[in-house]
């Protein structure tokens, strides 16, 4: 066994006797590393501190904050003191070269700000206050940069590396009743949304809203008739159901099949447990597919948005039946018949184009009506299409659900 003398720094050994020879060899040399490793750096932290002592005259030893110092920037020297980077079939390559100031504040100079204020929807007007943390905002160049942009000088008097020690001991103050004065906001690290028609993400509450928060949006049934709808919240950033996580289902029953809504509600908890990493992942990604996502997008909402259109012309020529003019009905069921058409094998663009020509046509459509004595119907809109569900045996008109939830931490 190995036995260690914290005053002196003295290694002493004594072999053991023990079946279980390979664990005892392992825990020796891992003991072993780590005892030499503190050795080591310990003799490193002495000669800094003697060092620094005989030039300026003070002993960085007796005190706390400046050892911890000392012991990264020894830590710092030992690792840049290994014998070679890589090693090759020839031997050991090392690397030999320098970093200038100019050429470091170069890269520093490119870090951008802009994205970070755009992420959570500020702008530069919006920021009182800049506190720098994190060691690398002691780069000059890191500094400068913040004053440039903001037009204000960051605020200092907190040291960088242990900023977010101290937000963590003011937050458990807060948690347990000590502090009261202080009141900590946190954010939604991901938007929270609905799946509606076409596997697609409705995003309800964006990404780094302040919590607690609440918002409701008005969604139409996806049948005519329809009497129930499953709700599924989701997580996320992208813009489809399966690229998201759900966090939360419930099922709407017994809306009548006339043109009514019936609200329910849904609490959800523990919305922000992802670890951080898997955030972060999910961010990224949204970033990456985010062209090809809208492309998808918007490829669904047109077709839902023709879908809906066609199904509000039709039942709009059967109301009206004789009413309509031969010569303009015969248009309307044209283009009609052309959005049709589209719908089954053409390009987003077509489909947009032959509902535009639809639109004009029902227009030209209500003008013919209106223009008849005593009449007073005129043509019926497209309205947003929601979340599918089962049909009803009556028909009617698209109901409304209103599907709000709350989040709670």
């Amino acid at each position: 066994m190995v036995e260690v003398d914290e005053e002196s720094k003295q290694v002493s050994y004594r072999v053991m006797k023990d079946e279980n020879l390979s664990v005892n060899t392992l825990l020796l040399r891992t003991f072993l590393l780590r005892v030499l490793t503190h050795f080591l750096l310990d003799r490193i932290v002495d000669w800094l501190a003697e060092t620094f002592r005989k030039e300026e005259g003070i002993d960085l030893l007796k005190d706390k904050q400046a050892l911890q110092r000392l012991t990264e920037a020894a830590e710092k020297e030992k690792i840049e003191f290994l014998p070679f980077i890589t090693a090759t079939a020839d031997g050991p390559k090392h690397i030999d070269t320098t970093l200038t100031r100019a050429r470091f504040e170069e890269y520093t100079g490119q870090f951008r700000l802009e994205m970070i204020l755009f992420l959570a929807s500020l702008s530069f007007k919006d920021i009182d206050v800049v506190v720098l943390v994190g060691g690398s905002t002691r780069i000059p160049a890191v500094q400068n940069l913040v004053r440039k942009m903001i037009g204000k000088e960051p605020n200092v008097s907190v040291n960088p590396d242990e900023v977010v020690a101290l937000g963590a001991s003011v937050q458990a103050g807060v948690l347990a009743g000590d502090v009261s004065d202080i009141v900590l906001l946190d954010v939604t690290p991901l938007s929270l949304g609905l799946e509606t028609l076409g596997g697609v993400m409705t995003k309800i509450i964006t990404r780094n809203t302040t919590l607690l928060t609440s918002k409701s949006e008005v969604f139409s049934t996806a049948a005519d008739g329809q009497t129930s709808v499953e709700i599924n919240v989701l997580q996320g950033e992208r813009e489809f159901v399966k690229d998201n996580k759900s966090i939360g289902r419930f099922r709407l029953d017994g809306i009548p099949p006339a043109p009514q809504g019936k609200k329910q509600d849904i609490t959800i908890t523990g919305v922000s447990t992802l670890p951080k990493d898997e955030v972060d992942r999910m961010v990224q990604e949204a970033e990456k597919f985010a062209k090809e996502d809208k492309d998808k997008r918007e490829a669904i909402d047109t077709k839902n948005q023709a879908e809906s259109v066609v199904y509000q012309t039709e039942k709009q020529l059967k109301e009206l039946g004789d009413k309509v003019p031969a010569d303009v009905k015969d248009k309307v069921e044209s283009k009609l018949k052309a959005l049709k058409d589209a719908l089954s094998d053409g390009s987003t663009q077509t489909i947009k184009d032959a509902m535009a020509a639809l639109n004009q046509e029902v227009m030209q459509l209500g003008q013919s009506l209106y223009s008849q004595p005593g009449a007073a119907a005129g043509p019926a809109g497209a309205g947003t299409t929601g979340a599918s569900g089962s049909t009803g045996k009556d028909g009617g008109d698209g109901e409304i659900i209103d599907a709000d939830f709350s989040d709670r931490n």
